[in-house]
């Protein structure tokens, strides 16, 4: 039932009535599936004003830099609550008891593993391939090995794919890494935590198992939480659309990867550093703020300011947090940390980023943590594949559970009007 009704008049034609619905947060969306029937489409490039459904996981406002997943801010998920405390959120609309969070832990951690016949999967890719083919390529394959699951009407099968995404996802982001190495891949260790898990195998070996410093595991915790959903981004909105086609899971979710492969997406940490690389040294910053301000110049500075954010990004305060535990453990000592730090300091208490609200967002500090860990930046996509899963997971599951349609956009169509194939020809 519609909360209120919207009209919308057409020069020359009858007025239409449109309903306007509310929801628990946000602004009311005017809904206007009725105007297919009276010979009209509406025109939204980029989706920027455009509901493309209904959704109960998470809630963003950018002008007051709100965050919340299933009504919990993320400042409070990233202090309290660890990676799979969230998966569970995310995935159920409730924290899980102490029991529930044991079972669930306990049943990811039982499905770490891959099937050994993937490993000839890499072998079939060149040892410089980008890691996000090689994802893309082996998430997706792996429907050709778990199709005993693959029901998308069955709810047990949409538990189990849920499962073995969320617990294989960093297996295959370290296999990933150690076949660019050409080093032996490491299987998974159920003792560990998820995120002591991911860098144990990342950078141990056969031949030596360190132990997994605790305040980089901690960090590395709270990038995959940090990173866990964000509403109908690209990505997101990817793995719906190919999940309303009724594809399995493990499609939906290699579409994901493919969408977050753009460097506007999920390249945006990786082009933090490759433009820091650029800046090269601390006596160049005031040159490239002064580039940054020019309209005619086409230098970004990257790692600034949010495409949805439009006070700052709730998620940065904590990772700046968590970059300055991480520095401050490892006492690197690295020209490019000490850049990025300095920027940060000089654009915070510039005047013309303050009045543009230009804040350094999430990607410029995981960024930095990620490099500061060892991670090359060649993996820091695959690394937020790997967090964004089961916030992919969640959206596709709750479209499946409820009645949908296969997604067909509309177009405004300019091209030549129909013509006749020329008879001399």
């Amino acid at each position: 039932m519609a909360d209120k009704k919207a009209q919308l008049i057409i020069e020359g034609a009858a007025p239409i009535d449109l309903p306007v619905y509310s929801g628990t947060l946000g602004p009311d969306v005017v809904d206007v599936r009725g105007l297919t029937g009276e010979g009209y489409f509406t025109f939204d490039p980029g989706f920027m004003a455009t509901s493309s459904c209904e959704s109960k996981i998470t809630y963003i406002d950018g002008d007051k830099g709100i965050l919340l997943h299933r009504g919990y801010p993320i400042e409070q998920l990233a202090e309290k609550a660890d990676f799979l405390e969230t998966c569970y959120l995310l995935l159920n609309g409730e924290l899980p008891t102490d029991a529930e969070k044991a079972e669930f832990v306990s049943t990811i951690n039982n499905h770490t593993m891959v099937h050994e016949q993937l490993k000839n999967f890499f072998n079939g890719f060149r040892r410089d391939a980008h890691p996000m083919a090689i994802m893309c390529g082996v998430v997706g394959a792996l429907s050709a090995f778990y199709h005993d699951s693959l029901d998308i009407n069955d709810h047990k099968h949409r538990q189990i794919s849920a499962i073995r995404l969320i617990a294989k996802m960093p297996t295959l982001a370290a296999m990933v890494y150690k076949y660019s190495l050409g080093q032996p891949l490491m299987y998974p260790r159920n003792d560990l935590s998820y995120s002591e898990n991911f860098l144990h195998m990342m950078f141990n070996s056969p031949c030596e198992e360190k132990k997994v410093n605790p305040v980089l595991a901690k960090a590395m915790d709270r990038i995959f939480v940090l990173h866990a959903d964000h509403e109908q981004n690209a990505s997101t909105s990817t793995v719906r659309l190919t999940g309303s086609s009724g594809a399995n899971p493990f499609a939906c979710i290699a579409a994901g990867i493919a969408a977050l492969w753009g460097p506007a997406h999920g390249g945006a940490n990786e082009a933090v550093l490759n433009m820091l690389d650029e800046i090269g040294d601390v006596s160049n910053i005031e040159k490239y703020l002064a580039k940054a301000k020019d309209k005619n110049d086409p230098f970004k500075l990257m790692g600034f300011g949010h495409r949805v954010y439009k006070n700052f990004d709730p998620r940065a305060k904590v990772m700046k947090q968590t970059c300055d535990e991480v520095l401050a453990e490892l006492g690197i000592n690295d020209p490019q940390l000490e850049l990025a730090m300095k920027l940060e300091e000089i654009a915070r208490n510039d005047p013309y980023f303050k009045e543009r609200n230009l804040y350094p967002n999430v990607d410029f500090y995981s960024g930095i943590i990620l490099k500061a860990i060892g991670i090359p930046t060649s993996i820091f996509t695959v690394i937020f594949a790997t967090g964004r899963t089961p916030g992919w997971i969640a959206h596709w599951n709750e479209m499946i559970s409820g009645p949908y349609k296969i997604g067909r956009p509309r177009q405004l169509y300019t091209g030549p009007t129909q013509r006749d194939y020329p008879t001399n020809k």
